[in-house]
């Protein structure tokens, strides 16, 4: 019988193709994140269980992969019949989604205390970055500017625009409580959306104003609850968010409160009005008002008209560590995916939990696959880039493919991707393989060529045919 081959649920395989394409991505957002100052740092794919878990809030937690201590742990303990049947009951319970409390210690027959899981995959680049800031704190020069790419796990249902491995594009400020941060995390979206020629929305809002509101309505214990459900009410809309308030332990009266904030509909400076009634002489309230209001009004004279902003009142964003400014940021080109595409906020006091208070920073995040999506759904990717091969060199024997070897020489180092077929194969053949892999020149140089000092070139694109020299060639593909 034959192994059925594939891969985990949620994770996929990227061809060379596919890999050109990330790669303008990736090298697309990474040169904005240069031009701003960010340096590069890398973190390890795991983290230890307590530096995660905690931290981004019960449903996130949930989400978080756990790893099984390595080697042949599980054989060297020994279990009680009780221990076992305990074991067993939570994971029925639980399934994939159990805490880590609950698994992280067994006791076996002789009563010693053993660890199931002490790591994990990160969930994101985050907190890894404020575990990164404490340890590293004596090498680092405050404000630090930080930009980071690399793949994190989710243990989510997969779906459309939703994967369990991805990769995320992070930039983070950290040692300023100062609002040109948040101004320039919404410059960063403008430029890397115009370089890809996205239109995009960024939806504002601010967790001081979410505070302010909890304490209105008359629920300040119950905030968390407030802001998971909130976030989805564009989603899953009115009548659910107020049913998961009520499961949540919510009275009817704080939620009857909470319905003119969920139905308001205006811009941007109606919404502010309307806050300025809706949370009154509230301290918290005025102050989320007032930073909301200068982000918006200091970045709307510095980005593009391809960039909309506006204040998003039920924008909530669901991690536990915001505390300030937070962002989302959607596609404006119908048809393409309609969930965010890039989403951030303040934080002031994440590397607090680990033993160093009163940091404040703020990032945001680009989801490259979802980028991806967006921009395969409307056609954006450029036909070639600098990633794909741009010369092919047809081999028509053992003395011409001598000779083409010093013409590739001189291509590669005037920074020409170019590769000459290894055999002296059948022309169909050669041209297909040029085809399949959308080589958009091929180079021919026979007996006559060799003699002239001329290369016969193709375009692959038009079907154009002529005679170039190689400095010809050179200046051809540069240009």
């Amino acid at each position: 019988m034959a192994i059925q081959i594939n891969t985990p649920k949620g994770t996929r395989d990227f061809s060379p193709a596919e890999m050109v394409r990330r790669n303008y991505i990736f090298d697309t957002v990474k040169s904005v994140f240069k031009k701003y100052g960010y340096q590069p740092i890398e973190t390890p794919a795991m983290e230890n269980s307590e530096t995660l878990m905690g931290k981004y809030g019960e449903e996130g937690d949930r989400l978080i992969f756990k790893i099984l201590n390595s080697g042949d742990f599980l054989k060297r303990i020994t279990l009680s019949d009780e221990d076992i049947h305990a074991l067993v009951d939570t994971l029925k319970k639980r399934g994939e989604r159990y805490k880590h409390s609950d698994l992280s210690e067994v006791k076996s027959s002789n009563g010693v205390a053993t660890e199931i899981s002490e790591k994990a995959l990160r969930y994101d680049l985050t907190v890894p970055f404020a575990r990164y800031v404490v340890q590293h704190r004596n090498e680092i020069t405050f404000p630090f500017k930080r930009y980071q790419v690399q793949p994190v796990w989710r243990a989510d249902r997969p779906q459309k625009g939703r994967y369990r491995e991805f990769y995320q594009c992070d930039i983070d400020v950290i040692g300023s409580d100062s609002l040109l941060n948040e101004v320039e995390m919404v410059q960063v979206v403008d430029e890397v959306f115009s370089k890809l020629n996205v239109p995009v929305t960024v939806k504002i809002n601010n967790r001081k104003l979410l505070a302010a509101i909890a304490e209105v309505i008359g629920a300040p214990d119950a905030f968390v609850d407030i802001t998971v459900a909130l976030d989805k009410l564009d989603k899953i809309g009115e009548e659910k968010v107020c049913n998961e308030l009520r499961e949540r332990g919510i009275s009817n009266a704080p939620i009857e409160k909470l319905l003119p904030l969920m139905r308001f509909q205006g811009n941007t400076a109606e919404k502010l009005e309307f806050l300025k009634t809706y949370l009154g002489s509230n301290e918290t309230g005025q102050k989320g008002i007032a930073e909301v209001s200068e982000v918006l009004g200091t970045a709307q004279q510095l980005i593009s008209n391809k960039t909309v902003l506006e204040l998003d009142l039920t924008l909530a964003r669901g991690l536990n560590y915001y505390t300030g400014a937070i962002f989302e940021v959607r596609s404006n080109i119908d048809g393409t995916l309609s969930s965010s595409i890039s989403g951030g906020g303040r934080y002031d006091d994440l590397t607090g939990i680990f033993g160093m208070p009163d940091v404040s920073g703020v990032g945001i995040s680009f989801g490259a696959d979802r980028i991806y999506d967006v921009l395969q759904e409307a056609d954006l990717f450029p036909e070639f880039t600098s990633d794909s091969t741009q010369v092919f060199f047809v081999n028509f024997g053992e003395k011409e493919a001598a000779y083409c070897l010093g013409l590739c020489k001189q291509l590669r180092e005037a920074g020409i991707n170019t590769e000459l077929y290894p055999e002296s194969a059948k022309m169909k053949k050669q041209m297909t393989y040029a085809n399949n892999n959308q080589i958009p020149f091929v180079a021919m140089v026979g007996t006559q060529e060799m003699e002239a000092g001329t290369i016969g070139l193709k375009n692959m694109v038009t079907g154009e045919q002529s005679s170039v020299s190689v400095s010809e060639l050179i200046q051809l593909i540069k240009g």
